[in-house]
């Protein structure tokens, strides 16, 4: 059978129209697939397979699709394929009647059957039920992809993933371990007392910030209204209120470029906790992902796109200007003017953001990504950016052009960003206002979110706050390359583009 990629075939066309006409065959028979409601099973692929001891002999009802069709003379072998896998069905005339014989002969692969049998062992010693009764209870009208070949084609994968967990096994055990993922991560912090929490996703303003966002209208309001870039100042207002750890596994959207670590909307886990600082989420962040991994791998060395990497190692720290130091062999520390650190950068042909040459800290951060980004393969934070391009982290109080703030990267990708929260209204003005003051130059909106900016004025105890990439995460942990790999339906162009 021909795999789908776009227009159907002279070939395909005449398979969809085979299907099609055994369908009104059995409707005309009385017997439409689609009328059945329900089926009762007591039994699934793996779990036979698994305590096969407790199955053998005795009778079972399982169902799923035919994925797998052998004849061999008087009996045919088919793949019987559920959730949990796959087991082998073994079917002879003399087994399940000449009546349902003859209409199980006009079936698919693809098509949705139950099955009532004995679990047993063939000759050859496969785990199999040999049926006694067979029930179609889904009819497929579309062939699935070729058996040898299966499902290659990435566009389609991502296009048709209803197709692609059809036929490839281990992109449903991808999605299995994401929610395994995502419920240690919960576990992780429900076990420290953090509180989950739901926050608007539709917000009001366009902010300051540097991504981008969707826009949307609220009819209701007449209202233009925006969808959600970060979960942060909601969270923040929470602790403001008098919760002091809450957390939100929340959905983000940024209307920004698409490449294989990046889509337009992406789940996030961000956290924060009343009188803690960014050195406390250190701590928590390396215990938390040698935790997780351990519970979802069972160890703490996994392997990535085949380079080992040791979670479960004591991580590195290094300063943001250690790290060039270290990888680039440039001391920023001897910079005493901005002058001084454009020099150097121009020394050294690292380009910085056209319109961000005036600030020392915006050519330390250009530095850092042109000479140790791609170095950081082995689990490592790096901490103390400068305040330029940390909006909402709080001053480190002896040198204050530098932020309590830390990224971690891993594989030479940075996987989550914390800082110790900016709490005085007087500075987070001032820092908002620069925001906003840039983005209205670039010709776009921005405001300023003055309802935040009361909750600070009520006063935000010392903070710890930390978002963690989820789909970073699960791509590192199913050695997916592209982050569309890890998500069940990523934004595609239109098929007609």
């Amino acid at each position: 059978m021909p795999e789908q990629t776009g227009a159907p075939t002279p070939e395909l066309s005449e398979i969809l129209q085979i299907r099609r006409d055994k369908l009104k065959a059995l409707k005309e028979k009385g017997k439409d697939p689609f009328e059945v409601n329900k089926y009762a099973r007591d039994a699934y692929a793996a779990d036979i397979a698994a305590k096969f001891e407790e199955y053998e002999g005795k009778q079972v009802s399982v169902a799923g699709r035919i994925t797998g069709w052998r004849d061999m003379g008087k009996a045919s072998f088919l793949d019987l394929s559920d959730s949990s896998g796959k087991i082998q069905l073994f079917i002879k005339i003399d087994g399940i009647g000449e009546e349902n014989y003859a209409e199980f002969g006009t079936w698919d692969i693809g098509d949705i059957v139950g099955v009532k049998g004995e679990a047993f062992r063939t000759k050859r010693g496969e785990i199999s039920v040999k049926a006694t009764h067979l029930t179609l209870l889904s009819k497929s009208l579309k062939p699935l992809p070729e058996k040898w070949h299966g499902l290659r084609d990435t566009d389609i994968r991502y296009r048709q993933r209803y197709v692609d967990l059809i036929v490839n096994p281990e992109v449903r055990e991808t999605f299995k371990k994401r929610s395994m993922i995502i419920r240690e991560i919960r576990s992780f912090l429900d076990a420290r007392g953090y509180l989950e929490v739901d926050t608007p996703v539709l917000n009001t303003l366009s902010l300051g910030a540097a991504a981008r966002p969707f826009t949307t209208h609220l009819n209701a309001l007449s209202l233009d209204m925006y969808l959600r870039i970060e979960t942060e100042l909601y969270l923040k207002r929470l602790i403001v209120g008098g919760y002091d750890k809450v957390y939100e596994v929340g959905r983000i959207f940024r209307n920004e470029g698409m490449d294989s670590f990046h889509n337009p909307e992406f789940t996030s886990v961000e956290l924060y906790e009343a009188y803690i600082d960014y050195f406390d989420l250190m701590d928590l962040i390396e215990e938390l992902y040698k935790t997780v991994t351990q519970n979802v791998c069972g160890t703490g060395v996994i392997t990535y796109q085949g380079t080992e990497i040791d979670i479960g190692a004591k991580w590195e720290r290094l300063t943001m200007s250690g790290a060039v130091l270290k990888y680039a062999g440039v001391n920023p520390a001897g910079w005493k003017t901005d002058e001084d650190a454009r020099a150097a950068a121009k020394a050294m042909n690292v380009e910085v953001e056209e319109g961000k040459t005036a600030a020392a800290g915006h050519v330390l951060a250009a530095f850092f990504e042109a000479f140790c980004e791609d170095k950081l393969i082995q689990p490592t934070i790096i901490y103390d950016y400068p305040v330029e391009i940390s909006p909402l982290a709080k001053r480190k109080p002896k040198d204050p052009m530098f932020t309590e703030r830390f990224e971690y990267f891993i594989y030479g990708r940075e996987m989550g960003n914390a800082f110790s929260e900016l709490n005085d209204p007087i500075d987070q003005r001032g820092r908002f206002q620069a925001q906003v003051e840039e983005k209205r130059r670039q010709g776009l909106k921005a405001e300023i979110d003055e309802d935040y900016i009361n909750a600070l004025e009520y006063g935000l105890p010392p903070t710890g706050g930390l978002g963690l990439g989820i789909d970073r995460f699960v791509m590192l942990l199913t050695d997916s390359h592209s982050i569309r790999d890890v998500l069940l339906f990523p934004t595609m162009k239109p098929m007609q583009d």
